[in-house]
């Protein structure tokens, strides 16, 4: 009866038998359906937009002064614990952004403490205002080629669906077991389809052919595209194309030639995976939406793109329009070239006004958690690489981008043991196994750090979150390594045998406890540490770093089992 009531409220203030809770005035509204911009205002009762005209009794009146009214933001796809913050103070980062609304996969989270992982994101985010839909993790563990720290079989997925924010099954990684027709995966597929959820691609390196086995089965979202031609090829195949820029992967650019008039509703914006000192400095979709304008497509269409279509695209129906029934997520724009943003309503409610957050709106409540301990019993004899040849397998680490090289290099080799060469940038790169004390280690060799003598480590490593470091000795990859370990989680940089800057991630190893201000600051402070061992710039090196050990994407990536060829999809010696 409550909701009842409520919907009888609303049709009083839309024929004007009843005041509104809210109504914006002398705001030029973006309707994304049709492409308009027009005049009008804006009423508002319980959250929700009741309707678009003239209305004048409110109990609060707004004075947009001229100002465009544009729906709040959505990230198609995006893993909060890349910005290494529980999603209560992601929000905090992206509500001023005018990001309103996140649809993650939490599979970081799952692949270290499985189910209770997702339960805590989103216990977590029903702390704050900001909406965050999952999509469940489809592939924990990603792979059989590394061990990670749990299992979710379709089994353990099912119940999770039985909460409001679960609305699909997140990137489908394993293609293998899609194109082998795995009982176990296509299950997963058909639980989301039951509960009428949208399944997520990640067509990475997939050929059109390879596509074809992912639309067979339902799936009918992709944001691997890393050029326009890849995302054409994933329009024509009917699916929805989701446009990435975040800290690594920047594909916006190459992929933006494939939207034209006629096919831009099948696109919308997605950041993937962002550290906090990037949005803060750039922004989250809101520079999606910018960058997308100054590269001449139609701001009302860059708005359509990072709102209706990605509600459509993931079948959110109350969000992504300025329109009557739908969620009164709206932000004000000073001019729609370059997306400034003045206020931010979250369900009729202003929650960040000329950039300074509504704090009494972001109130933390602190939510348990209890992070699985960091086992392994790594010694400096496990770092030995020994090989039988002078020519190796070598990682190509190629910035700004989540794909490497594989090289075939000369290196120094020293009774049968491989000797890392800094002249060469030949850098030696451990994988170490950190969930159930497997001691399973992989050592292989990178290029494109520059780490002239030091080290660093991280416990943050795509998909499976092992232990990763690479640098220029052992002694110091095993300082950085102990370090971390210590710390229960986290990142260190290790400059000639001592730890110059860290980052404590004591939550399952990849989120801090302290607010993001204080992140940022130790995120500088790692970039100075890092930038005092090495020459090498134009990219993160940590969130680099953390992807070479994710085997579904092309080409050379370490794990815990050894080196990995992506072209053949198993294991290769480093040595040649």
């Amino acid at each position: 009866m409550r909701k009842v009531k409520q919907l009888q409220e609303r049709v009083a203030v839309s024929d004007l038998r009843a005041a509104a809770d809210v109504v914006i005035k002398n705001g030029r509204i973006v309707n994304v359906f049709s492409g308009e911009i027009y005049d009008g205002d804006v009423a508002i009762k319980s959250g929700y937009i009741v309707g678009i005209g003239e209305f004048n009794e409110a109990a609060e009146m707004i004075d947009a002064n001229g100002q465009f009214i544009v729906p709040g933001f959505i990230d198609a796809h995006v893993h909060v614990e890349s910005a290494m913050v529980p999603p209560s103070e992601f929000a905090r980062v992206l509500l001023p952004n005018g990001v309103t609304t996140i649809v993650t996969d939490p599979h970081e989270i799952a692949n270290v403490a499985g189910a209770k992982g997702i339960e805590f994101m989103l216990d977590d985010a029903a702390t704050s205002p900001l909406d965050m839909y999952v999509m469940l993790p489809s592939s924990v563990p990603a792979t059989p080629f590394e061990h990670n720290g749990a299992t979710l079989a379709a089994s353990d997925l099912r119940p999770l669906y039985q909460h409001e924010k679960v609305i699909g099954l997140a990137e489908v990684m394993d293609f293998p077991s899609v194109a082998a027709g795995h009982a176990d995966m296509l299950q997963k597929i058909v639980d989301a389809e039951k509960h009428g959820g949208r399944i997520d691609g990640h067509g990475a390196g997939l050929s059109k052919a390879d596509l074809n086995n992912y639309l067979a089965v339902g799936i009918r979202t992709d944001h691997e595209s890393t050029t326009a031609d890849e995302a054409m090829d994933r329009l024509r195949a009917g699916m929805f194309v989701m446009l990435r820029e975040g800290t690594v992967g920047r594909d916006l650019l190459q992929t933006l030639p494939a939207v034209t008039a006629k096919n831009s509703h099948r696109f919308c914006f997605c950041t993937d995976d962002k550290l906090i000192d990037d949005l803060l400095e750039e922004g989250s979709i809101n520079y999606n939406v910018r960058l997308a304008i100054a590269n001449g497509i139609d701001p009302v269409t860059a708005i359509q793109m990072a709102t209706i279509n990605a509600a459509t695209c993931h079948k959110l129906p109350r969000i992504g329009a300025v329109a009557a029934g739908y969620q009164a997520d709206i932000l004000f724009l000073r001019d729609l070239e370059t997306v400034t943003i003045t206020k931010v309503m979250k369900r009729g409610q202003v929650v960040v006004a000329d950039g300074i957050r509504e704090e009494s709106r972001f109130e933390k409540t602190e939510v348990p958690f209890a992070s699985p301990a960091i086992r392994h019993t790594l010694t400096l004899a496990d770092l030995e690489l020994r090989l039988a040849s002078e020519k190796a397998n070598v990682i190509g680490m190629q910035p700004n981008s989540l794909f490497t090289e594989h090289l075939v290099e000369q290196i120094v080799a020293r009774d049968g043991v491989f000797q890392v060469s800094t002249e060469n940038d030949q850098l030696k790169m451990v994988v170490v196994e950190r969930h159930k004390g497997t001691g399973c280690v992989g050592v292989g060799i990178v290029k494109g750090f520059g780490i002239q003598h030091g080290a660093i480590a991280t416990t943050v490593a795509h998909d499976s979150h092992n232990i990763v470091a690479v640098g220029s000795s052992d002694a110091d990859i095993m300082l950085a390594i102990r370090h971390i370990t210590e710390l229960g989680g986290g990142i260190a940089v290790v400059h000639d045998g001592k730890v110059a800057a860290d980052l404590a991630l004591p939550i399952a190893g990849l989120l801090s406890v302290e607010p993001y201000e204080q992140i940022q600051k130790r995120l500088e402070l790692l970039n100075h540490a890092f930038h005092d061992i090495s020459a090498a710039e134009g990219f993160d090196p940590f969130l680099t770093l953390s992807f070479l050990t994710l085997p579904v994407i092309p080409q050379l990536k370490l794990t815990d089992q050894g080196l990995f060829d992506f072209s053949r999809f198993g294991f290769i010696e480093v040595g040649v």
